[in-house]
């Protein structure tokens, strides 16, 4: 027989002697194998305990061998090709975390999110996606049509009449689901920063089931009748067209000096380094414009915040140039149940005296939503086919 050692049949034993002396060896031989099965699944249980008081560690104490790899912002920039465009993004931080989107402004490119910024999201626990919008850094630069102008449109637009854009900013919205979709991730929470923040508002009422959270800096409802920015900063604005590199890098400098502010001393050469990396990278001041008119084409979404029901935190400047204070209350007071936190001093940049201030009231807000998946956005049924 098999399964256990048997009485030997050339000694002649007592039966009961040999049971005794089989169910001994059997119960020794069960003893040892349970002592060895023990020591295994201690020893992985202190394996499994380690490696998360570690990552523990790392996380709460940023312990730099771990979290600062974790959170590296020189990772590949990457491209994904979608019906109409192709996106440049760069994903930073584990794919099995939350992910936030980020979503940049009128010509900026994913280079213009601060390193340090991104590397506080990630450490906070999140996969941070940014990414170039099409017309400018290494995504698509679109082909305008003969007849747009932009010195025309604006004259409509000030005159109160529809403008005309080669794309819309839903255009410029469902190029970010795209970009979702290709990447696979389902649900996301997004963060946009002026324009970026008025695509994001279109992001949330075309795909409210994935959206989780809105976090809107420095951006505007579009409403009439809001306050306007002076006639030189918009000038300013528009000025994109250069004979040559160094004409090109003075002009941004004198942006980015316009859009800081008043409280803040400006270094003349940091602004030009900042303009000389953006140039370098790429410089497409003919799809700035096309973003311009797309802004412009759109008039409001006041309609469309009413409806929206989405966890949402405004974050904006008392000290704005480009979009007034009275820009942010005006959105968060058309957002159910939204959050607004206004930065003294806060201008229409992320400069290095307010990067702290600015992650002081958007972290907070981040991390109480990161797990929390039931509230996500919607918009009343009734209204939705009005709104895209």
């Amino acid at each position: 027989m098999s399964g256990g050692p048997a009485c030997p049949t050339t000694v002649q034993h007592s039966s009961s002697n040999c049971h005794v002396t089989v169910a001994a060896r059997l119960y020794k031989l069960h003893q040892t194998r349970a002592l060895l099965e023990f020591c295994v699944s201690v020893f992985f249980m202190r394996a499994r305990f380690l490696s998360t008081a570690v990552f523990l560690i790392a996380v709460l104490f940023n312990f730099p061998s771990l979290a600062a790899s974790r959170c590296d912002v020189n990772v590949p920039t990457e491209r994904v090709d979608l019906d109409q465009v192709s996106l440049a993004y760069q994903s930073i931080g584990r794919a099995s975390d939350p992910a936030l989107l980020l979503v940049m402004g009128l010509g900026g490119q994913l280079i213009h999110w601060p390193d340090e910024v991104v590397v506080a999201l990630c450490q906070q626990g999140f996969r941070v996606i940014r990414y170039d919008n099409r017309d400018v850094g290494l995504s698509t630069w679109r082909q305008a049509p003969a007849e747009a102008n932009l010195t025309f449109e604006v004259l409509r637009y000030k005159l109160g009449l529809p403008v005309a854009a080669p794309y819309t900013l839903t255009d410029m919205a469902d190029d970010a689901l795209g970009l979702m979709d290709a990447l696979h991730v389902e649900q996301f929470h997004v963060l946009g920063a002026s324009m970026g923040g008025m695509i994001a508002q279109h992001l949330a009422a075309m795909a409210p089931q994935r959206v989780e959270s809105l976090t809107l800096l420095m951006t505007s409802s579009g409403a009439e009748g809001l306050p306007a920015p002076s006639a030189a900063l918009v000038q300013l604005l528009a000025r994109r067209s250069a004979p040559n590199r160094e004409v090109a890098l003075e002009q941004q400098a004198d942006l980015l000096a316009a859009l800081g502010s008043p409280s803040v001393t400006d270094d003349r050469q940091a602004l030009l380094h900042q303009a000389a990396l953006s140039y370098d990278r790429a410089f497409n001041p003919e799809g700035v414009k096309r973003q311009i008119m797309a802004i412009l084409a759109e008039r409001s979404r006041v309609d469309l915040l009413n409806q929206l029901r989405v966890p949402t935190l405004v974050v904006h400047g008392t000290a704005d140039p480009l979009l007034p204070v009275m820009h942010g209350v005006h959105l968060a007071a058309h957002i159910r149940g939204s959050q607004l936190k206004l930065i003294p001093g806060l201008a229409h940049r992320f400069q290095e005296a307010f990067k702290a201030p600015l992650l002081a009231a958007v972290l907070p807000y981040l991390q109480a939503h990161r797990e929390d998946t039931s509230h996500w956005a919607q918009i009343d049924p009734v209204a939705t086919p009005n709104l895209l």
